[in-house]
């Protein structure tokens, strides 16, 4: 007897697709970024009074333990990054979005300028946010001192930068475009959710973010690669997440 053969796909898979990777990563931490921001806004306390806390120890007097509770906080998250790069493969998108080693030049070369161009506006940002009470204090970085802490700081940057600009660029605009979506609306719409999933930080970090979407979106359209991205991300949070780490005892204003 002859195997059945496989359904065709449909007009709503690329839909269906995206929302199925958004809620089991950025779609699902927009949704707790959202009800953080109004924990946080309901309290009796000024927003530029709290402080938001990421990247922190579990175990810290145990340091073997908190390893591996950090190198879990790194692998598990980035599974929804190659759960999309693997139906990107299933419909031969992959190549499309750029995430490869073909141009390592052009990326780098992109990410820098563009880790350059967001980092130092963003940072002011940021300090003026909280100057207005629209931002809470960030602590990027709160790892107890061991010979991994920094290894595992650069392992979470790299996490950040795989699974979002896989998922809220790459995929994103593929899936969208395929939905029939216009341009501009993919493009606002990625920069949206993105901003969204960082209101734990207060609306600072959602604008800051929300700028940061619309510029890698707009350089995504016209290179076609999320290689350029994932460079300049990680070279930002790299920043903030280590540098934030061997500064912060020396300096007060972050």
């Amino acid at each position: 007897m002859a195997a059945p053969a496989a359904a065709a796909p449909t007009r709503a898979r690329p839909g269906i697709e995206l929302l199925l990777v958004l809620g089991v990563s950025l779609g699902q931490a927009a949704v707790y970024s959202l009800l953080s921001i109004i924990e946080k806004l309901t309290r009796n306390v000024p927003l530029n009074q709290q402080t938001t806390s990421i990247n922190n120890s579990v175990a810290p007097d145990r340091p073997w333990l908190d390893l591996a509770y950090q190198l879990a906080a790194i692998v598990f998250p980035t599974v929804p990054a190659l759960i999309a790069l693997y139906l990107l493969q299933l419909t031969a998108d992959r190549s499309r979005i750029g995430f490869d080693l073909r141009r390592p030049r052009f990326d780098i070369g992109w990410g820098f300028a563009l880790a350059a161009g967001i980092g130092i506006p963003g940072l002011g940002l940021y300090v003026v946010a909280r100057a207005l009470g629209f931002n809470t204090i960030m602590s990027p970085a709160n790892l107890q001192e061991n010979w991994w802490t920094v290894p595992v700081l650069i392992g979470l940057a790299a996490m950040n930068a795989v699974l979002e600009e896989v998922v809220i660029v790459g995929f994103w605009f593929t899936r969208t475009r395929q939905l029939g979506w216009a341009p501009w609306v993919v493009l606002v719409t990625s920069a949206v959710v993105r901003g969204s999933y960082h209101l734990y930080q207060g609306f600072g970090g959602f604008l800051g973010n929300l700028v940061m979407g619309l510029v890698f979106g707009l350089v995504y359209l016209r290179t076609k690669r999320v290689g350029p991205l994932i460079v300049a991300h990680f070279l930002l949070d790299f920043v903030a997440f280590v540098g934030y780490a061997l500064l912060a005892p020396y300096v007060d204003w972050f």
